[in-house]
Formats: C-alpha cells, structure tokens, sequence
C-alpha cells in the first residue's frame, strides 16, 4: 500500500494508496467508522490494514478485527473529511484477503463525512507462500524458478526468502555463463499469486523478448524477498550497509557456487523500486568493485531524516529531524562517482511519483558535474502517466534492462 511521500516506499508493498491532505481544524471532527466483513469458515484472526496510525499505518498484523466466527467488525473514530483507504490480512501482506476472482483487490476506499458503516465479503485469503513456491510452474514464468527459502544471514535478523530464474535454455548447454541481475523485493518480480499487489514486474517475460529481439544476451536474475524491516534494510542512510554485507559475503558466492554465472562488475547488476531503488544507488556507489549498473525505478530520493523519524518502526527519536532529502545533503558534501559504474533513475508523474522531479534533477545536475555522459553513463526518465506500483514498472521494464545489458550497455 502507498500513502503518504514518508511511508509510500518504506513499506514492502507497492499498492494504490493515497493518503488524503491531513483536515484542519475545522474539520477535526470524529465519525464512527464500522466496517464489517464476512470471511470463510475457519478463517484465524484478520487485521484491518490501512491509512490511519492505529491501523499501522498500513501494518498487515497491528489491528485485530473483533470476533472469532464468519462476521468481523472493526469499528474506528475518524476526523470527518478524511479518506480512508483499508485492507484485510492474517497478519502478513503474503496473506492478504483475495476478491472472488483469486486475485488482489485494489485497497477499499471510504470517504468519512459522517458516520459511515462498510461491509464486505472475502472470498479468501493468500495461500502460504510457500504453497506457491512448490508450485512454481503454476505462476506461468518462462524459464526456471529455483526457491531458497528462510535465507538466514550474521548481518540482517530476519530470514528472508531468495528466488533465482533460469532463463530458457539454461539448463541445454552445460558450459555458457550468464551476467547476473540482482533485484529487490523478489516476491513481487515473477509469480502474480505472490506478489503483494497481485501484478509482478514480468521479469521473466521482460528478459525473454529482449533476448528474442537480440537485444541483451540471457542473463540470471536473484530476487531477494523483503522483509518487515524493508525501510531501514533498504535506506543508505540506515542499514544499507549490513545489507550490503549480507548480499557480498553471504549471498552472491553461494549463487556463484550453485549456478554459472559471470563474475565481476561488468557482469553484475542491481534494481529496486523506490526504496529499492536507493538501495541499488547506494549498492553500486558504495561497492564498484562488485556491482558495475545499477536500475534505480522510481527511486525515493526524497527521504529525509523527518522522513524516517516518521515512518521507520524503531527509529531514535530526533527532536529537530532534517527535512532536507538525505541525497541533496550527500551531494553538498561532495558525494563522488566511483570511476566506471553506470546508473539508470526514472519516475513517474501520477501518485507517489509526482513528488519526485525536483531530487531526480538535482541528481542530474550533479552527475554532469561529476563528468559522466547523459545516455551514456546515466539515464534519468520521466514517464508521464506512470505511477508507483508494479503495473507501470512491469510496463517500462525493457528500458532499464536495455539500459543494463544491452548493446552499449553492459561492458
């Protein structure tokens, strides 16, 4: 779920929220919310996920909904003039409620006026996901899924799980070896059951048509699952270091041991989303030696130090936090290139993304500075009518793994 230019990209979901303008005063006023749902007998306890603090805001496990049998009732105080936007889970996002089609729905939308009561029946909710892993075949992806699951590591705390594609032809010819593309927030790049919006990246997809154009060669790609503690793993300002460790030392020998791959930055890739997407900046200016490119997809540069005092589960308090972005700091110290790496930014103009302009420019600016060639040695698009989930990434796709490994792109 995405609500506000804090939280949009902390969170491990990429959904449709907008968090609406906070009301003034004026309009403070509390309503009574009741919203109800019907749910499958057997159903365990179910969380009413959404865009107000108590309900997380959009934690999957902090809000238990009242009773025990098929009807469940949460009832809320709202500020009348706000809009609400809410979901159900059983306590994780890879266990959200599904409409009668199988399929995540979009986030449920009540605008509070007044007192205001919803209903909803839920046909059911996600299998584990493991369920899906087993039957990786079921989600359709060309190519070949191989699952690591509860990948534990000395330098992050949760386990998290890691899924590696093959593409078509891997397994044909013993001897080729292949660059290798390392993504975040695996769960949301091959298998729509998994996906927390119900619509993945189509990496699989992506790379097959690219490669059947000739337009990059074959490569591998590790998709490496978040976990709740996303937004401090994924900032460069927070634990993008201990992640870095965990992916170098930990993860990437052991898929060089268990898979052929190539080796070495002119080899080795990495992309996210917004979050992600900082990480993968920080991954390739923080390690060159390993990672030569970079696919930074509506990168969240606007993450301040407010930002994080606001939306970072833990985060230490700080009594006059910075509002200005942590890049725009990093570039007045005189942030530097590493020599050699390359960088792809973009962004959209709906939702989230509408805010992103003026950072994603002010990068511009100082990778000119910093000598590099526009087209070149970066990239930093703008999408009109793109927004900020998965949908308008799946549709841009080609463009940055064109960007990565294609003809001039790759080295």
């Amino acid at each position: 779920m995405r609500l506000s230019l804090a939280l949009a990209a902390l969170l491990p979901i990429a959904a449709c929220a907008r968090e609406a303008p906070p009301p003034d005063d004026s309009a403070a006023e509390c309503c009574a919310v009741t919203i109800r749902a019907s749910v499958p007998d057997g159903t365990g306890t179910v969380y009413l996920a959404g865009s107000l603090p108590e309900l997380g805001p959009w934690r999957p496990d902090t809000f238990a909904m009242e009773g025990t049998g098929r009807e469940r009732v949460a009832r809320l105080n709202v500020p009348r003039g706000t809009l609400l936007e809410y979901k159900f889970t059983l306590g994780s996002w890879d266990r959200e409620a599904l409409g009668f089609a199988g399929t995540v729905p979009p986030n449920n939308r009540l605008e509070v006026e007044g007192d205001v009561e919803a209903t909803h029946e839920i046909a059911d909710f996600k299998k584990d996901p493991r369920d899906y892993m087993a039957d990786w075949k079921g989600s359709g992806v060309e190519g070949r899924l191989v699952y690591w699951t509860d990948v534990a590591s000395a330098h992050l705390g949760p386990t998290r799980h890691v899924e590696i594609w093959l593409p078509p032809g891997y397994e044909d010819a013993p001897t080729p070896r292949y660059p290798v593309l390392y993504m975040h927030d695996g769960q949301n790049l091959f298998d729509p059951r998994i996906a927390n919006t119900g619509v993945d990246w189509g990496v699989d997809e992506a790379v097959v048509r690219l490669v059947e154009r000739g337009v990059i060669p074959p490569i591998i790609v590790v998709g490496v699952w978040s976990t709740a503690e996303r937004g401090p793993e994924y900032s460069p300002w927070q634990r993008a270091p201990d992640y870095a460790r965990f992916l170098i030392e930990e993860l990437m020998p052991r898929v060089n041991r268990e898979f052929r791959t190539l080796t070495g930055p002119r080899n080795t890739a990495v992309m996210g989303s917004s979050m992600g997407g900082l990480l993968s900046f920080y991954l390739v200016m923080h390690h060159p030696e390993v990672f030569g490119a970079c696919g930074c997809v509506s990168t969240h540069f606007p993450l301040s130090e407010a930002m994080v005092a606001q939306a970072f589960p833990g985060a230490a308090p700080v009594e006059h936090p910075d509002t200005i972005p942590y890049v725009i700091r990093d570039i007045a110290a005189r942030l530097t290139v590493p020599p050699g790496t390359r960088y792809w930014f973009d962004y959209g103009t709906e939702g989230l993304d509408a805010g992103y302009g003026p950072t994603h420019a002010a990068v511009r600016a100082w990778l000119l500075k910093q000598g590099l060639v526009e087209g070149q040695d970066f990239v930093v698009r703008r999408y009109v009518d793109a927004t900020h989930n998965e949908a308008s990434w799946r549709a841009r796709l080609e463009d940055p793994l064109t960007f990565l490994f294609g003809k001039g792109g790759a080295r």
